[in-house]
């Protein structure tokens, strides 16, 4: 009688001599949760000395991975006061990372319970998870947002990714000016960028000084890393040619304006994030400029966030080709957009060519009728500004301010005379849903500076379609349903559905 120990044994022989012959292929052992996330999350320690902010905690992982922490710094943000004029600082949060495919992240909110939370923009329809403290979502890809909890306007997470560093310069480069994680100082505080050179910040990075492309051509910023400058903005960029501010720098907290540009030919700002408290506190600034682009950046300012100008100060000559898109626009005091101002009186100047395209506006509060819009194409001191596409614009509850103002004005606090006009504008795409919006502006100046040709195609008004062939009493005006003011100086104003 054969035994069962016996019988074992065969089976297993005639298996392992079968597995053999067939060449069974068995699958690679699983790679390791960790060595998967450390290729899919890049994150950047903060530097000890800055100062962070305790409200968030901020954790995130590959599907399956483990948690990793993220460093979160104190951001300043502005609150105008409108009896006394006064800015009152009011704390607020950061984090930046980078990552690859899909990731989960968990924001605890230290302070208190959770009742509620959003992702900002809302047009990311990003769900979210809430467990008492903790809000959790999932990202497919790096965004720019801000993760709101409790309605809060100030206390917030402004959560910046980007994606993974394919590209590094050479820290041996001749051509690059290389800064490591740490804190940088730079004698004078400004650091002068020569012609054909590389200024790379690298995640974990912070320079204290402003970056200055003056008189060159050919020179670039670029990298992960924060400018928190000591003394004035942080970049500056003047009488140059092909100057590229990419990858995903921070401004924070400058003495100024995050990016202030003039008489640049050739000028590209990608990917940048800027935060600011202080008064004069604008975004990005672009004087008498051509061939600008301005594509992936998040701004959140206390003044304009993005500004485009004529003559100020020492610079001068016409602008064409400037080109903002794919942006997320909070502005604190003042507009997201504003267009034109600043002029030149005694030799006119035109800024011809203007296209805005995929802008996020999550807010907007500016108690004064003179500076309100979300939108904002003001001309003055003999300013013609012609040829300007907008398409793709949202607009989300702001607290404060006008949807659209365009006007031929003479500000006697910025201008010497009225603009010449504004002419040939379409607006396509523009959705506004709220309802603080005061009325809408659209203000000639005269019979001969006028605004003229300005077409709306597919504006929705909280849900409703506004156009010309909607149904509505003859005797009303289209703009009434914005609602919009239109005086006697604006000729061949048209809303169209399509």
């Amino acid at each position: 009688m054969v035994s069962i120990k016996s019988l074992l044994s065969a089976c297993l022989l005639v298996a392992s001599t079968c597995a053999s012959i067939i060449n069974v292929e068995r699958s690679p052992a699983p790679l390791d949760s960790r060595t998967q996330q450390a290729k899919q999350i890049t994150t950047y320690p903060k530097p000890t000395t800055l100062a962070n902010n305790t409200v968030f905690a901020v954790q995130v992982k590959i599907p399956g991975g483990r948690w990793t922490p993220l460093d979160v710094y104190l951001v300043n943000l502005s609150l105008i006061n409108t009896t006394t004029g006064s800015s009152a600082t009011q704390k607020s949060s950061m984090a930046y990372f980078d990552f690859s495919g899909t990731i989960e992240v968990s924001v605890t909110y230290n302070t208190s319970i959770v009742n509620n939370a959003t992702i900002r923009p809302y047009s990311l329809n990003i769900p979210v998870k809430i467990s008492h403290k903790t809000v959790s979502f999932t990202l497919t890809q790096p965004e720019n947002l801000i993760v709101q909890v409790n309605d809060n306007i100030f206390d917030v997470l402004h959560l910046l990714s980007a994606p993974l560093e394919t590209d590094v310069p050479s820290a041996n480069s001749t051509d690059v000016i290389y800064f490591g994680p740490g804190v940088h100082d730079v004698p004078g505080n400004i650091l002068q960028v020569p012609s054909g050179k590389t200024v790379y910040l690298a995640g974990g990075a912070v320079l204290t000084a402003t970056v200055n492309f003056s008189r060159v051509h050919d020179a670039r910023l670029t990298g992960r890393g924060v400018i928190q400058s000591k003394s004035g903005g942080a970049i500056i960029a003047e009488y140059s040619k092909n100057i590229t501010i990419d990858g995903a720098i921070t401004a924070l907290n400058p003495n100024g304006y995050a990016a202030l540009t003039g008489e640049v030919d050739g000028l590209v700002i990608s990917g940048l994030r800027a935060f600011s408290n202080k008064g004069n506190g604008d975004g990005i600034d672009i004087f008498c400029s051509q061939n600008a682009l301005v594509d992936g950046v998040f701004m959140r300012n206390s003044d304009d966030t993005i500004a485009l100008y004529q003559h100020r100060w020492d610079y001068y000559g016409n602008s064409s080709n400037l080109t903002v898109q794919n942006s997320r626009l909070w502005a604190d005091v003042a507009h997201p957009i504003n267009i034109g101002t600043h002029g030149n009186t005694d030799n006119p100047e035109t800024m011809d060519g203007v296209t805005i395209r995929n802008i996020d506006v999550m807010d907007h509060r500016e108690p004064q009728m003179d500076y309100q819009g979300t939108l904002a194409i003001n001309v003055g001191d003999s300013n013609m500004i012609q040829n300007v596409h907008v398409e793709d614009f949202r607009v989300e509850n702001f607290r404060e301010g006008q949807l659209i103002n365009m006007r031929v004005m003479f500000n006697t606090k910025y201008n010497t005379s009225p603009g010449r006009g504004i002419r040939n504008v379409t607006i396509k795409n523009l959705s506004y849903n709220g309802t603080n919006a005061n009325p809408s502006i659209l203000d000639g100046y005269d019979s001969e500076r006028t605004i003229s040709f300005v077409t709306f195609k597919n504006l929705v008004i909280n849900g409703k379609q506004i156009a010309d062939s909607m149904r509505k009493p003859t005797w009303y005006e289209t703009s009434d349903f914005v609602p919009m003011f239109a005086n006697d100086n604006v000729q061949n104003l048209t809303f169209l559905a399509s």
